[in-house]
């Protein structure tokens, strides 16, 4: 076990691990460490606790202080040079002619460097940019590119059911989602309606997937063969959660599949539930 203090450097980012040094953090309290981009102020996001030593990524650095006054002011000065930053980038980009979209601007807090964020189609030649941006600002310049989930996390927005971006309100880490957990939660394959904001798969799809796996454990899959008090059939339709079992009867291939409840077939053999290429094909462009 060791004593562990989180700390975030965005409202809503990773939560990183670092050693208290003895110090006492309250949550909201702000505090000075060591990153790999340098010395930065971050946000206690998590008090102090003990944790094993398996959720730890060593080494473990210490906080070097608790962040004073005249820290949180520069941190505040900071903040407010981005925004200038940010307008004197965008005319750059476009006095170059560059294909990209500035998202977001970022001051390391010893102001040794200057992260700027930005989304394009492909790859941009940005070496002039640099150039001139490093001659403004007489500091390290970086251009980093990110993706569509990343932007929208930076930009925040509201998402089809009405509410803030779960991204930018409440989640520091991307879920993993596929186009295998529409189909098993029995979701419309169309584009429109299971991509967020960003154009890629939502993000609630993983909230209920837990409970949708395990009803697929006990529920037949559309295909499969079972037996039934009207003898054996094969499964048309499913309902997971209400459990009912649409099953066509073996007696009457040529009728209406009859309804039955989960509980109220035997499997002979089950089967799966598969994503194939045609609907992967039509969807790569919203899964990842």
């Amino acid at each position: 076990m060791a004593e562990i203090v989180g700390i975030r450097f965005k409202d809503i980012g990773k939560v990183y691990y670092f050693d208290p040094d003895g110090a006492v953090f309250a949550k909201g309290d702000h505090a000075i460490v060591e990153t790999v981009r340098g010395i930065e102020c971050g946000e206690v996001a998590i008090e102090n606790k003990d944790v094993s030593d398996s959720e730890i990524v060593k080494p473990l650095k210490k906080i070097i202080r608790p962040a004073s006054e005249s820290d949180i002011k520069i941190y505040q000065e900071n903040k407010k040079k981005e925004i200038e930053a940010e307008e004197i980038c965008r005319k750059k980009i476009e006095a170059h002619g560059l294909e990209m979209n500035l998202v977001d601007v970022e001051y390391t807090f010893d102001r040794g460097k200057i992260i700027f964020y930005f989304t394009a189609d492909g790859r941009v030649d940005f070496r002039e940019l640099v150039k001139d941006l490093a001659g403004v600002f007489r500091t390290r310049i970086e251009l980093r590119q990110i993706g569509v989930r990343d932007e929208a996390k930076m930009i925040g927005g509201l998402g089809i059911c009405g509410r803030p971006f779960c991204c930018s309100s409440f989640l520091g880490n991307f879920q993993t989602v596929s186009i295998k957990m529409a189909k098993e939660q029995g979701l419309s394959l169309n584009p429109g309606k299971i991509s967020g904001a960003c154009g890629r798969l939502m993000c609630c799809l993983k909230y209920e997937q837990e409970a949708y796996d395990h009803l697929l454990e006990i529920t037949p899959k559309p295909g499969a063969i079972v037996r039934t008090a009207d003898g054996k059939g094969t499964v048309t339709e499913i309902s997971l959660l209400t459990g009912k079992i649409k099953v066509l009867l073996d007696s009457n291939p040529n009728g209406i599949p009859k309804t039955y409840g989960r509980k109220d077939v035997k499997v002979i053999k089950d089967a799966q539930i598969k994503v194939d290429k045609t609907e992967l094909d039509a969807l790569k462009d919203i899964e990842g």
